[in-house]
């Protein structure tokens, strides 16, 4: 049998064909951890070990998945997100890193506040919510998206942490979801679709062939199509200071920044993430 270097090195290897060398080893590193339930520092360590012939048989199953440009975390069913493992499938986003930012923002502007009701449209695997309900335990978190099979997911992620978490499955440009009462809401939370349909080809085969189109794209004549319905929905739904976070295609920032104006909302400003890229604006419904 191969050692766990051994495994890792070949699988990377194998990898290259698909991907840049960087992202080949990253991948392959976890797969390999993942599956011996190793840290990345005990994976080191132990590299000298022989895998057991089962693990190694499952990394030629996972290695022909990947190498049809499969998104690693479909493949293994979990993506880690704000140091949580979360399931995820077809049917939901793999969370990104600038989705982490924002859950990050969102806290630390609100970390301490008491009585706080939350509430976060396009949920998918339900990542954002859940994150939210462990680090500021709110009075209330609920969850909205159009996907069923999403919601699903979702739900058994929020099980898995003992998240209260309610999930509501709405077309939010159609219906307004039951039980959210004027004038309660602390924190509207949202990462709906915003690539353009015309950024089609820009996308890597790994993102198109697998990850859901109707929580990704938006259309070319109306890039503001959810952030405009989601704005005038926190106008009825947020508490007067209440606040507003978005994740944005960072082309939009100023267009989104003058449309939340006109709506109403105050100290409305864009926010950056690590690569100093405009991913976030945050808004307040005057009080």
């Amino acid at each position: 049998m191969p050692t766990i270097r051994q495994l890792t090195t070949e699988l990377a290897t194998a990898l290259h064909a698909v991907y840049p060398v960087s992202e080949a080893d990253s991948i392959a590193s976890i797969v390999v951890e993942h599956l011996l339930q190793l840290s990345p520092l005990q994976r080191r360590m132990r590299s000298a070990e022989e895998v057991p012939a089962q693990v190694d048989a499952q990394v030629a199953q996972i290695q022909a998945r990947l190498l049809l440009h499969e998104p690693v975390q479909y493949v293994l069913g979990v993506a880690h997100f704000a140091g949580l493992e979360l399931e995820v499938t077809p049917a939901t986003l793999i969370p990104r890193p600038e989705t982490e930012e924002l859950v990050a923002l969102i806290i630390q502007e609100q970390r301490g506040r008491a009585e706080l009701t939350i509430v976060d449209i396009g949920t998918g695997s339900g990542c954002i919510p859940i994150a939210l309900q462990q680090a500021l335990q709110p009075r209330r978190m609920v969850g909205v998206d159009i996907s069923a099979p999403a919601l699903d997911v979702a739900r058994r992620n929020a099980a898995r942490y003992q998240s209260p978490v309610e999930f509501v499955q709405a077309d939010i440009l159609t219906q307004e979801p039951d039980g959210i009462e004027p004038g309660s809401v602390a924190v509207l939370v949202s990462n709906p679709p915003y690539v353009l349909e015309n950024e089609r080809p820009l996308m890597r085969r790994n993102v198109l062939g697998f990850e859901p189109a109707t929580a990704l794209f938006v259309p070319d004549h109306d890039p503001l199509l959810f952030y405009r319905r989601i704005g005038a929905l926190g106008q009825r739904w947020l508490r007067p200071g209440g606040a507003l976070y978005f994740e944005i295609n960072e082309q939009y920032a100023a267009e989104l920044v003058e449309m939340l104006g006109r709506q109403g909302y105050a100290s409305v400003e864009p926010r950056q993430d690590i690569f100093g890229k405009d991913r976030m604006v945050r808004a307040s419904k005057k009080g």
